[in-house]
């Protein structure tokens, strides 16, 4: 009974992993994740691999007023960096924050006064929260997709999140209804990326 148990598991988690895909925000739509769902996919973060369990790192919802101010600091980063920038190119530019039912941007909480945890084990375990959401997601029947770009990084961006000190922008996390699926891209073979030492 119990291998009967972890084949079923492990034929699962085959299947989740290798179906789970990037979904361009575009492409994401409502209904997104209700609240018990939002809770469980938030909830799969935690169980991400966490020396000291200092849990470094934070996820942010952007709620439908704060999209606002978003889509306006990524319209103000675009005409920073391109004064000649269309009235289109802006737009569009501002409409990046309205994509997708459920919009989380996932940080790095690096800051090691209270622990020695070193940086590359907090930011592994951070990629491991976001991948761990990203697998939750797609379990549940939605699809997603991480974006960044450069006003991630900005000054404004730490302006409006209240990060704190060395607290680090990882990516933003776009969740939502897929409406239009897109076939799977040849994924990378285990020998191209492995060896024996």
């Amino acid at each position: 009974m119990a291998s009967d148990n972890l084949d079923s598991l492990g034929g699962f988690a085959h299947a989740l992993i290798h179906s789970r895909q990037h979904v361009s925000p575009k492409r994401l739509i409502a209904p997104g994740p209700n609240l018990s769902q939002k809770l469980e996919i938030l909830n799969a973060a935690g169980a991400a691999p966490d020396h000291g369990k200092v849990t470094p790192w934070h996820f942010y919802e952007v709620s439908p007023e704060s999209r606002n101010l978003l889509g306006d600091l990524f319209a103000d980063a675009l005409i920073a960096r391109d004064p000649s920038a269309t009235p289109t190119q802006i737009d569009e530019a501002k409409q990046k924050a309205f994509r997708g039912p459920l919009l989380l941007l996932a940080t790095a909480k690096l800051n090691n006064e209270l622990d020695n945890i070193p940086e590359q084990e907090k930011l592994i375990s951070a990629g491991c929260a976001i991948q761990n959401i990203l697998l939750m997601a797609n379990a549940l029947g939605f699809g997603s997709g991480l974006s960044s770009g450069k006003a991630l990084y900005s000054q404004k961006m730490r302006e409006l999140f209240l990060f704190k000190d060395k607290e680090e922008p990882l990516c933003f996390i776009t969740i939502g209804t897929i409406s239009a699926h897109k076939p799977n891209k040849q994924r990378p073979d285990a020998n191209s990326y492995s060896s024996v030492f």
